[in-house]
């Protein structure tokens, strides 16, 4: 292909950003030799069904990676986060999971990872402005 053009996507379809994180999940996966991927999904549900939380992310590399932890604010408090944590992580140990890994801002649940056992490996000071990121890790064994 010679020519191609860059289109800004604000709304990005499912299909688009799927075939996206999929292409480069398999150049990972064809240069590391390290073809296995666990996808890490739990979800918190209601009574009438309604989704009140979960944690999404995947096992990689020996590696769960935590992409994403919410809890609705009416049942923050009581455990949910604990629970969804723990799930995560002995999902991922029975994947042959060695560590977990996950980033999270200062004003966000920094303390309540730290309570889980993760400590920070790195800080980004100014993201967002005002702010701070923490890459925060833990050990599985």
């Amino acid at each position: 292909m010679k020519t191609a053009r860059i289109a800004f996507e604000p709304l990005l379809e499912d299909r688009t950003r799927r075939l996206i994180v999929d292409s480069l999940d398999n150049f990972n996966m064809t240069i590391t030799g390290i073809r296995e991927f666990f996808p890490v999904n739990f979800v918190v549900c209601g009574q009438s069904g309604e989704i009140l939380g979960g944690v999404l992310g995947h096992v990689w590399g020996g590696w769960l990676q935590v992409t994403v932890l919410w809890v609705a604010e009416e049942i923050r408090g009581l455990g949910y986060g604990t629970r969804l944590m723990e799930s995560a992580e002995t999902y991922a140990r029975s994947q042959g999971a060695v560590g977990a890994t996950l980033e999270t801002h200062s004003f966000q649940a920094r303390p309540f990872y730290e309570r889980l056992g993760y400590e920070v490996f790195s800080t980004l000071e100014g993201y967002p402005l005002g702010h701070a990121k923490h890459c925060l890790k833990k050990t599985l064994l």
